[in-house]
């Protein structure tokens, strides 16, 4: 039994650039075996780097401020909480200058 599938022109381009495509068939409104792409969008690059902590990290992506702290848990609980608040104040110091220095 053979069956016909619509595939649409980008998905063909793409495997003939020897790339893999991921979708999906279903069978449309009219009863036609129809293949649909998965739209993906790669991830890379988008996050930029504002500071390098000593324990972490402050990050910006095109919707959010990351923040990434962490620390060993030897410590006593006070020293680990002056550690945390230590370089939570530094990446917001330097979120600040990053803001005032784009107003410029």
């Amino acid at each position: 039994m053979k069956k016909y599938i619509e595939i649409p022109i980008e998905v063909l381009e793409r495997l003939g650039d020897g790339k893999c495509v991921e979708g999906s068939l279903r069978i449309n409104e009219n009863g036609k075996l129809v293949f649909r792409a998965y739209v993906r969008q790669s991830r890379e690059n988008q996050e930029r780097i504002i500071c390098q902590l000593e324990n972490g990290w402050l990050k910006e992506s095109p919707r959010r401020i990351k923040f990434f702290n962490s620390v060993k848990k030897e410590m006593s609980k006070e020293r680990i909480e002056h550690v945390m608040m230590r370089e939570m104040r530094t990446a917001m110091d330097e979120l600040t200058w990053q803001r005032i220095a784009a107003d410029f």
